[in-house]
């Protein structure tokens, strides 16, 4: 016996619709939609605990208004070979790992063709501190800048430059920019000098002093101190940016200064994550 199909009229003069709908949804999920995943420790330094949370939450929303999906832990262990496989970007909010297992994981997940983005504290080593350089890979070769030499106080907007203008993650910043409040480093090694990293962004000399002390070490008069970076053997970019400025001095700990409170800055960031992520472009990114 030949069975026999019917469907209702009323179904078939939506079908086509239906069917565009189906076909369209599907493509634009499968082009657009990657997962992201943000480790942290949040833990010391109140202004890098501000960081990490203001970094949570704008995350979260721009996950939303530009289809990824966004998780964040402060559970190191699930730095591991079968989490990292579910996600396209590893984020660094600040720290690093310190489990043996949990750094080989990153280095086969990133040599495997994975993507980061790393914040302010997660290139910090100096030995001897609580933080010391002792993984050679990450600090050396993978960032490259080495130990951690010194640093400007109080955190204060700098004038940022351009130093690639045909590079995608910086495609919609002017040639200098003014960033939210920081405190920037310097550091061991010259990475002008390595042929493997491409420096972005530097900070501008319309910027000095930079800096406000009360120590005089911590105010730069004069120098090159790049600020973001890249490292071509990998899909990476680390960003200085991650120090909130905390009333220390009045002992009220209020937090006088926000990363994501600068919409050029925030637009940047939200560039350099598709960019690490190898996603398209939208025409008008949404929510900045």
């Amino acid at each position: 016996m030949k069975l026999q199909i019917t469907y209702p009229f009323k179904m078939l003069k939506f079908l086509p619709l239906i069917i565009v709908f189906l076909i369209s949804s599907t493509f634009l999920n499968a082009q657009s939609s990657f997962k992201v995943i943000g480790f942290f420790t949040a833990k010391n330094d109140l202004a890098h605990i501000s960081f990490v949370h203001e970094a949570n939450r704008f995350f979260s929303e721009q996950a939303k208004l530009n289809n990824f999906i966004f998780d964040s832990t402060n559970d190191w262990s699930k730095l591991n070979p079968v989490t990292l496989k579910e996600y396209k970007v590893v984020l660094f909010f600040d720290t690093r790992p310190e489990d043996p297992e949990q750094r080989i994981a990153f280095e086969n997940y990133m040599k495997s063709g994975g993507a980061w983005m790393g914040f302010h504290f997660a290139g910090f080593a100096l030995t001897p501190s609580a933080y010391p350089q002792n993984w050679n890979w990450y600090h050396d070769e993978f960032i490259g800048a080495g130990q951690y030499k010194g640093n400007t106080w109080r955190p204060t907007s700098a004038n940022l430059k351009v130093e690639k203008k045909d590079h995608p993650a910086l495609r919609h910043l002017p040639p200098v920019f003014k960033s939210s409040p920081n405190e920037w480093y310097s550091w061991e090694k010259d990475i002008t000098k390595n042929k493997d990293i491409e420096i972005l962004l530097s900070i501008d000399s319309s910027s000095f002093p930079l800096g406000t002390g009360p120590k005089q070490h911590e105010i730069w008069h004069s120098g090159y101190y790049p600020v973001v970076w890249t490292n071509k053997k990998y899909k990476m970019i680390y960003l200085n940016m991650g120090h909130n400025d905390i009333d220390y001095i009045g002992k009220t700990n209020k937090e006088l200064s926000f990363q994501f409170n600068n919409p050029v800055q925030n637009q940047f960031v939200v560039d350099a994550l598709l960019w690490v992520a190898g996603q398209p472009f939208p025409k008008h990114l949404r929510g900045l």
